[in-house]
């Protein structure tokens, strides 16, 4: 198995007679130049996954490449004129190599914020590529992509998940939030208390309060 990482969960199987692409995301690059995939498979429906502006551009590059998604990402890439098969827990689909699909639901990033579904994926039954979800699927995994952070989860909780799957090999993903706090600060922005103004001081900048 051959893995290509291309910033933040985006990731480039070749696994056998597969070649899969990975949540292509706003926080990626590099990914929009390939071409011979069998499979485009998607976690869920956040843009850091799923880049609606450039994903049909790949796609028309690799018109044989079939698209699969969770229920909500299925949903808005259907809005969008591209076709997907939607998929969840328990399924097996065959793109080259075998993929199982685990878990169902994106991590909690507040109460006040709806969760919305996440698809797993277990590639060729050794690698585990788990969107934003730590829920823990029942099967061995050898080899994890593991999130490092996000506004959903502390590294503690990481700790734990790794520590839970015990993978002979595991490797950073979701990283890109740490150079991009952009993220972080809309959510306490939009769930900030009634009478509180939010602001963002770059780093030298003075203002009064």
């Amino acid at each position: 198995m051959r893995i290509t990482k291309y910033g933040h969960s985006c990731l480039h199987v070749v696994d056998g007679d597969a070649d899969i692409l990975l949540d292509p995301g706003t926080f990626s690059s590099g990914f929009e130049q390939l071409t011979g995939l069998t499979a485009v498979l998607i976690t869920h429906e956040h843009a850091d996954h799923v880049d609606l502006d450039r994903l049909p551009a790949v796609l028309a590059a690799n018109p044989q490449a079939a698209v699969y998604a969770d229920a909500g990402s299925a949903t808005k890439l259907q809005d969008a004129g591209i076709a997907v098969t939607a998929v969840s827990a328990g399924q097996r689909i065959d793109v080259g190599t075998p993929v199982t699909v685990h878990g169902r639901s994106h991590a909690v990033i507040h109460a006040d914020i709806p969760v919305i579904t996440n698809a797993q994926y277990l590639i060729g039954g050794r690698l585990l590529h788990p969107g934003d979800s730590l829920e823990v699927p029942e099967v061995a995994v050898e080899v994890l992509a593991l999130p490092a952070a996000a506004p959903w989860m502390a590294i503690k909780e990481a700790v734990d998940f790794y520590r839970t799957l015990s993978p002979r090999q595991a490797f950073p993903i979701h990283e890109r939030i740490l150079a991009n706090p952009g993220m972080a600060y809309g959510i306490l922005d939009r769930l900030r208390p009634a009478g509180s103004s939010w602001q963002q001081p770059e780093d030298g900048e003075q203002f009064e309060v």
